[in-house]
């Protein structure tokens, strides 16, 4: 099976995502080669990896947008019976060592949501993961006021880590980014400053976008639709 090519222009991913819409996952996933699992636990992060190889993302593992040459980022949005985010976004894992040595202009928060292709995706939990629909998908950058509130969570959340209090991060701080554990067993430890500058080993982190934010986003999107 040949992947599919990356697309040339925003508008030719937005036209490839929005003639998807409609499919399940089990469907679009025979057509790249993935297979869906039965159980929806066992099938964590399959909907992204479906998406990924159906649109042409080149990025891989790598800390670039999944569109590398677009400068897009591909977030797929799991949504609830009522049409609303279920959970939390992924934005990207957490330098801790170096947060000290990065601002804003320079964070791979900043790199990943500055051009985002939001993909909606059913996740009723009576549905069957195979059977879950992809939704209606549009481009997005954030707008002044946007920004404003991702650079404010970023900064205040930053300097927290940077101070060496990690530790005191809980998921309650920021008003739209969030902080989380992200590992995949409780064991995993990374490195990062402590309050005094030495190396205290710690969770590895990552930013999340909180669901009341992706939905006010999404709201907006299909207003001006």
């Amino acid at each position: 099976m040949l992947p599919v090519p990356e697309p040339l222009s925003d508008q030719e991913l937005l036209a490839r995502a929005r003639d998807i819409a409609g499919l399940t996952l089990g469907e679009l996933g025979a057509r790249v080669g993935v297979e869906v699992p039965s159980e929806s636990m066992r099938g964590k992060g399959v909907a992204g990896q479906i998406l990924e190889k159906a649109l042409g993302a080149t990025a891989g593992s790598r800390s670039e947008p999944d569109f590398v040459d677009l400068g897009i980022e591909l977030k797929t949005i799991p949504l609830d019976a009522r049409g609303k985010p279920k959970e939390s976004t992924f934005v990207c894992s957490i330098s801790l060592a170096t947060m000290a040595d990065t601002d804003w202009e320079g964070s791979t928060v900043l790199k990943k949501l500055s051009n985002v292709l939001f993909v909606p995706v059913e996740a009723a939990s009576e549905t069957p993961l195979r059977n879950r629909r992809v939704g209606r998908s549009y481009l997005w950058a954030p707008d002044q006021e946007e920004e404003t509130l991702l650079r404010t969570d970023w900064e205040r959340l930053a300097d927290t880590i940077a101070r060496g209090d990690v530790e005191r991060i809980t998921g309650h701080l920021g008003q739209v980014l969030q902080v989380r554990p992200k590992a995949p067993h409780g064991r995993s430890r990374r490195r990062a400053p402590d309050e005094e500058g030495a190396v205290q080993w710690t969770m590895p982190r990552g930013f999340y976008l909180r669901p009341a934010f992706t939905g006010a986003v999404l709201a907006r999107l299909r207003a001006v639709d």
